[in-house]
């Protein structure tokens, strides 16, 4: 009986420093998660040496914080819009002193922010510092053109007429070949150029139907836009057929802009002339005195 008490022995001893490791393998996995949640490591920015991202406003920060709240006291089936709607609703009603902390919170990081991205601008070359300049303008330039493209829908300004194949496309789109998007264009465009000529002429007097749409459609708003005093928006072919009351400063506006520099080079070519012209008169005089002079 001793040697199967000793075996026992020895076999709860072992079980017992199993457990043991195993409780310290759970408590140090348990105290490295809340090491993360306590002590969560904040990146200016998603890319390695890359520019610091733009800080939260005060808004933003306050969604941040009541959306997971949120979520948990709503059921699953509420959209995450209507979640973001009721905390801007949640938003508007706060008192100033309610939003403080989130503003001066937004104002910190923003003063952070300056100092960052002074520290970053110093460590680009000049290289870097123009391929960033031209990105910037690209940005803004695209901006503008997506509000002006806005603004052009919300007037109501007709639709481009479509050519041939778009109208080919649009009709047999839901049967194409194909199960994403790329795939069933590909697909048409190769059936579009296995069409017969008498087979294309049926799409192409369409396209030629839709032009005579367009034009008519695009006079009536632009008779509109005249009404309303935006004869900025209004061609500029159309200026210069029509004669349309206040349509003469909108064509030297853009007259204005393309032409500034060929105006100015024009100026700048007239006043070396007139210099050249008056130096080489006082030059010839010079010579003529000198000339008299000798002769004496």
């Amino acid at each position: 009986m001793a040697p199967h008490s000793l075996m026992t022995a020895t076999a709860s001893l072992l079980a017992r420093s199993f457990s043991v490791v195993s409780h310290a393998g759970a408590a140090a996995r348990c105290s490295g998660v809340f090491s993360a949640f306590v002590n969560p490591v904040k990146y200016l920015s998603s890319q390695t040496n890359g520019p610091p991202k733009r800080p939260l406003n005060g808004y933003m920060r306050y969604v941040l914080q009541q959306k997971p709240v949120e979520t948990r006291q709503n059921p699953a089936e509420i959209k995450s819009v209507e979640i973001i709607r009721k905390i801007a609703q949640q938003w508007r009603m706060m008192s100033p002193e309610q939003k403080q902390p989130f503003q001066e919170a937004s104002l910190q990081a923003r003063e952070q922010f300056k100092v960052d991205f002074l520290r970053y601008q110093a460590q680009l070359t000049p290289a870097q510092l123009q391929q960033q300049a031209m990105e910037k303008r690209q940005r803004l330039a695209k901006r503008k053109a997506i509000r002006k493209k806005r603004e052009l829908t919300s007037l109501g300004k007709p639709k481009r007429p479509r050519s041939p194949f778009n109208i080919f496309m649009s009709d047999h789109f839901e049967e194409a070949r194909g199960a994403t998007t790329p795939a069933k264009m590909k697909s048409l465009l190769e059936d579009w150029r296995n069409l017969f000529s008498h087979q294309k002429q049926v799409y192409t007097q369409l396209a030629e139907d839709d032009k005579i749409r367009y034009k008519n459609e695009m006079k009536s708003w632009e008779d509109h836009m005249v009404e309303i005093g935006r004869e900025d928006l209004i061609r500029e072919q159309t200026l210069s057929n029509k004669k349309i009351p206040g349509a003469k400063s909108a064509v030297v506006k853009k007259e204005a802009k393309s032409g500034k520099a060929k105006t100015v080079k024009k100026v700048t070519a007239a006043r070396k002339s007139k210099a050249t012209s008056k130096t080489t008169k006082s030059t010839t005089g010079k010579t003529v005195l000198k000339g008299s002079t000798k002769k004496k």
